[in-house]
């Protein structure tokens, strides 16, 4: 039995990472869209029942309909090609993350993918994984070992991610005419995750792009939440109420539990869709609606799909444990702005029937 390096006593309760994606400044590697499990017979042939390695994926807030989609492609593909997989949800709770990691190598896992729930485990787990000879991939929030190299990555760039969702927002925003409107007064909600640098990113280039449009600093309202709806919505509606003046807002956040949020705390306080752009990053909560043919604040949104991001983290840990082939620095999955008439022919199959 392989030596373990137990380190969850080395971690300190943090705050719980939210979202999905991040950015990298390591040459990246691209992901086709909506990447289907590979058959066993179109890879390397499939190891024998007997010695069939276990990999394992481990994320945050496995409940979020990003992270289901997420896990689903990556059991999927690792089974497809002849392997073994499980699951876990590591929570809000990064002592949790830690101790699945040591589980997941005593057991026997040959690779693992994880979306940590706070990047300060990075260190921790990576030393883990590197004593007991098990491959690491990062999943959407990169992590750095104790010598401060990043882990091998696979998700989003962060920054490309937030611009476009601002570039959207502002495009909304102009063709509406409201910042040229005397009768109307816009506020715009940044709907933040302030400790986590990829929901910074995210954040902060929507904010510049709104203000490229005309949307002057004392119209941006930065708003501190937990990247879930309920908190989210708790943030907002006191910045709301504090603006009774404004009549049109527009919301964008760290991803689509943020805006969501937003749109509730507007809602709540007598604000009419028509009133509100709202510009998703995720699409999995904004196209409910569109599939409801409902009238929604959320008038765009930033399509990211965690099949692709499982299928790629899968692969990548496979042909290295199996083939030998090193990990890429880096994967970067493509993203789209999709809108009410055209999510459906963009949404991979698992991700539009999870909207209906």
């Amino acid at each position: 039995m392989k030596k373990v390096h137990r380190v969850a006593a080395l971690v300190a309760v943090v705050a719980v990472v939210a979202g999905a994606c991040s950015s990298s400044t390591a040459s990246p590697s691209a992901v086709a869209p909506s990447v289907a499990a590979p058959s066993a017979a179109a890879s390397v042939e499939a190891p024998s029942e007997a010695v069939k390695p276990l990999f394992v994926v481990i994320n945050k807030a496995a409940d979020q309909q990003y992270f289901i989609d997420l896990q689903t492609a990556f059991v999927d593909t690792i089974t497809g090609l002849g392997g073994e997989a499980a699951k876990f949800d590591a929570k809000a709770e990064a002592p949790l993350g830690v101790q699945l990691v040591n589980d997941a190598i005593s057991k026997g896992a040959k690779g693992i993918a994880i979306t940590v729930p706070d990047q300060s485990i990075g260190p921790a787990i990576a030393t883990a994984a590197k004593d007991a000879g098990v491959a690491l991939v990062a999943t959407d929030d990169p992590i750095k070992d104790a010598a401060g190299a990043a882990i091998p990555f696979v998700g989003f760039d962060g920054t490309d991610m937030g611009t476009k969702v601002g570039v959207e927002a502002a495009r909304l925003l102009t063709e509406g005419g409201w910042l040229a409107d005397s009768a109307k007064k816009v506020g715009v909600l940044s709907v933040e995750k302030q400790d986590l640098t990829v929901c910074n990113q995210r954040t902060d280039a929507s904010k510049a792009e709104v203000a490229k449009a005309g949307a002057t600093a004392d119209q941006i309202f930065p708003v501190a939440s937990d990247a879930t709806v309920a908190g989210s919505q708790t943030a907002a509606a006191p910045v709301i109420t504090a603006h009774p003046d404004v009549t049109n807002w527009v919301v964008f956040g760290c991803n689509d539990e943020s805006v969501l949020g937003g749109l509730n705390a507007l809602a709540a306080a007598g604000v009419k869709p028509d009133a509100i752009i709202g510009v998703g990053l995720g699409a999995y909560e904004a196209c409910r609606p569109w599939a409801a043919k409902q009238d929604s604040g959320f008038k765009a949104a930033l399509y990211i799909s965690g099949t692709d991001v499982g299928a790629a983290a899968a692969q990548a840990l496979w042909d290295n444990v199996v083939n030998g082939t090193p990990l890429p620095p880096a994967t970067v999955a493509n993203t789209t702005i999709v809108n009410p008439t055209s999510f459906e022919a963009t949404f991979s199959q698992p991700s539009l029937a999870a909207c209906k």
